[in-house]
This record gives structure tokens, C-alpha cells and sequence, in this order.
């Protein structure tokens, strides 16, 4: 610690130290007070500048051009979920491999590091495996 930080028995110095804790937590509650009134300056400014011209056609609900048919619940089947879920599992375990890359460069690291990341993509082959003797992947 600093000298200027430590505690001693005087009060001035204690409070020199609850002075410099505090400071941070000060700036970042000032930056989170700015942002909110900024968004909130912004969706008043919104408000009063925009024209209120309600007609039928603007309540409608917008489905890319077309007019609604029907009524609003569909029927979505699971397995495009399981997809995009299956993906962003993917894609997330992916982003791991860049900084293995960058250990695995260090001198000292290579065999470690090689063995954990072949435990790694066992890991992702049994996951997928199971996706595919599960039929996630059939698209039908």
C-alpha cells in the first residue's frame, strides 16, 4: 500500500483513506447517473419531436410487407432451436481456441497445453456425437 493510504491513529488520515475508496466508486456512480439521464433526454426528445398520427394501417402488425392472415400464435418446431443452440455452444467453445493458441506459442507450455486442448475438442466430438445419434441434426 502506498503511504498515503495507510491507516494510522489519526483521523485525518483515516479519512484521507475512506476519501480514495470511495473516489472510484464516486466517478463510476457519476458515469452511470450521466448515462441515464442521457437515455432518458433522448427518449423525452424522442417523444416530443416525433408526429402522433395514429391511423389503421400503422396499428396493424407488420409482417414484412404482407398483410396479416389469421391469428397471431404459430407454431414453431423445436429443433430450429436446438440448432441455434447447438451453434452458439459451437461458436462459444470456438472462441476458446485463440487463447490456447497464444499459450500454447509460449515457450515451456507446448506439450501441456497441446494435451488439454485435444481433452478440449473430446469434449466438443462426444457433444456433437450425441447431437447426431440424438437426430438433432437431421433437418427433416
Amino acid at each position: 500500500m502506498p503511504e498515503a493510504t495507510t491507516v494510522r491513529t489519526t483521523s485525518g488520515t483515516s479519512v484521507q483513506l475512506a476519501a480514495d475508496y470511495f473516489h472510484g466508486y464516486a466517478v463510476v456512480g457519476l458515469l452511470a447517473a450521466i448515462g441515464v439521464i442521457f437515455v432518458a433526454v433522448a427518449f423525452g426528445a424522442g417523444r416530443l419531436l416525433r408526429p402522433v398520427v395514429p391511423t389503421p394501417e400503422k396499428l396493424l402488425t407488420y409482417e414484412c410487407g404482407v398483410d396479416p392472415v389469421g391469428e397471431g400464435w404459430a407454431h414453431t418446431q423445436v429443433r430450429y432451436y436446438v440448432y441455434a443452440f447447438l451453434y452458439v455452444i459451437f461458436a462459444v467453445d470456438s472462441i476458446f481456441l485463440f487463447p490456447w493458441a497464444t499459450v500454447f506459442a509460449a515457450p515451456g507450455f507446448g506439450a501441456t497445453t497441446l494435451v488439454e486442448m485435444f481433452i478440449f475438442l473430446g469434449f466438443l466430438a462426444v457433444g456433437l456425437l450425441y447431437a447426431w445419434k440424438k437426430g438433432v441434426l437431421e433437418w427433416t
